[in-house]
């Protein structure tokens, strides 16, 4: 290999993911004499061998999962394919200096892209915040994720190829009315709005604003749509979340099956059972959808009824929570017994294992996740509620026992306003009694009955010579 072959400087080392998992990584110099450094996409199939330092794990690697020898034979194709992501990225941004000279200035759509690697190389935004902002900002016609759809690409189409500088107010207002004339609700069009800001926020930051040439943020002057107040909240009686949990567990959620070996008989009754205790979990915690999946068993603290949860999913991506921040939730005996069934599966039940896993042993998917809950809900003759609504259901439940405050930090709520839904139904629940009093029409015999009462009490406490003299005066 020549001195100057990428291939020739790189080296496998391991990094850990914010969760503490260790992964492998290559570091080489390219050929354009940058350092670079890249993640394989797997985890590595390794052990803690002291307080730094990494030792092989024995038998099979779990899925996801790159032995040494695994990851070594993967560098030859990483390299080659990040080396000629970046040329094609080099020509990409000689073309874009030869259209910024041609149109007067950089482009919005350079201004953008500059902005979303801003969020996350620098301010390490969640994967799924990445991943929304990029179909929001995708080119017209780039093809879904997932299925056959194609993107609009509206903000793209409409500002694309404009000078930063030259971008009106008129022009973003325009984009947003034709967005809202789609159907579309107030929330998505202040969405647009509010990324459409950011982005020249960004550009009119003391360090970038020279290169962009922006004297003002022209989304600022458009006007903010005007969003209808938050549905009715809508939850789960403890009866309703075991009816569900019944159906997860009777496999009544699944399509009809005949034909099954008993061993995948015996498959699917596992499977169903840990969903019904999955569901009771996330009803009696109020553990978000990603939080769940993430959990592993050493984030049980038995002895202390508690649950560690310092994880998420996002994305396809493991990290933080939503809120960044580790909390403790207490699991009352309900979640507990859960919990306690679900330790007690053949499978999965070390201390790096997934609570809930499948058959693998590997996390589950959130989106099969929601699929399957639809369908058992249905299956259980439920209210058409939502996954995330067995979170509500918790933050409900908790308000009737505990101060706003506690539930907020239990729940991982950013700001205690929205922990605030739940007491306004709580607190009317409350006053029952008291509005039914309120509501009661006394006769006036009642209420002489009811006066004649007050005072005989009252003139029983006092001796016989201060009552005669009492009724005295009365007369």
């Amino acid at each position: 290999m020549s001195a100057h072959d990428p291939l020739s400087t790189a080296f496998l080392l391991v990094e850990t993911t914010n969760a503490g998992e260790p992964v492998w990584a290559v570091k080489w110099r390219s050929a354009d004499g940058s350092r670079v450094r890249r993640r394989l996409g797997a985890r590595a199939w390794l052990a803690r061998d002291g307080a730094s330092g990494w030792r092989p794990r024995s038998g099979r690697p779990a899925p996801e999962h790159l032995t040494e020898y695994q990851a070594r034979r993967s560098i030859v194709d990483l390299v080659q394919a990040a080396e000629a992501e970046r040329a094609a990225a080099r020509a990409r941004t000689a073309e874009e200096v030869a259209r910024e000279a041609a149109a007067g200035g950089p482009t919005f759509r350079v201004l953008a892209h500059a902005w979303l690697e801003h969020l996350e190389f620098v301010l390490g935004a969640k994967p799924a915040t990445l991943r929304d902002y990029r179909a929001m900002l995708a080119e017209p016609g780039t093809p879904h994720r997932r299925g056959r759809g194609v993107t609009h690409g509206r903000i793209m189409a409409a500002l694309g190829d404009v000078p930063v500088s030259e971008v009106a107010t008129a022009q973003i207002d325009a984009l947003l009315v034709a967005h809202a004339r789609e159907g579309v609700g107030a929330r998505s069009v202040n969405k647009h709005r509010q990324v459409l800001s950011a982005i020249f926020n960004f550009g009119l930051h003391p360090e970038h604003a020279e290169r962009w040439g922006l004297a003002s943020n022209p989304a600022a002057g458009v006007a903010k749509r005007r969003e209808p107040p938050p549905a009715r909240l809508e939850v789960f009686t403890v009866e309703q979340i075991e009816a569900l949990a019944r159906a997860a567990e009777a496999g009544a959620w699944r399509e009809p099956h005949d034909d099954l070996t008993d061993e995948g008989a015996l498959r699917r009754a596992e499977e169903d059972s840990q969903f019904a205790e999955l569901l009771r979990v996330a009803a009696y915690t109020g553990l978000r959808r990603g939080e769940l999946v993430a959990l592993r068993w050493r984030d049980v603290r038995w002895s202390e009824h508690v649950l560690v949860v310092e994880r998420a999913l996002s994305g396809d991506t493991e990290g933080t929570t939503k809120g960044g921040r580790v909390r403790y939730v207490p699991l009352g005996d309900q979640a507990l017994a859960a919990l306690d069934r679900l330790s007690r599966r053949p499978d999965f039940v070390r201390t790096e294992d997934y609570v809930f896993a499948n058959v693998t042993g590997d996390r589950l998917d959130p989106s099969a996740l929601r699929r399957r809950f639809v369908a058992a809900r249905d299956a259980a003759g439920l209210p058409p509620l939502r996954f995330h609504d067995l979170r509500h259901t918790a933050g409900t439940l908790l308000t009737r026992v505990l101060d706003p405050v506690t539930v907020r930090d239990v729940l991982g709520h950013a700001d205690l306003k929205t922990t605030e839904r739940y007491l306004h139904a709580v607190r009317a629940s409350r006053l029952r009694d008291a509005a039914t009093r309120a509501f009661t029409p006394e006769t006036d015999a009642a209420r002489g009955a009811a006066a004649r009462t007050t005072l005989r009490n009252a003139l029983e406490q006092l001796g016989p010579e201060e009552a005669r003299r009492i009724l005295e005066t009365i007369r």
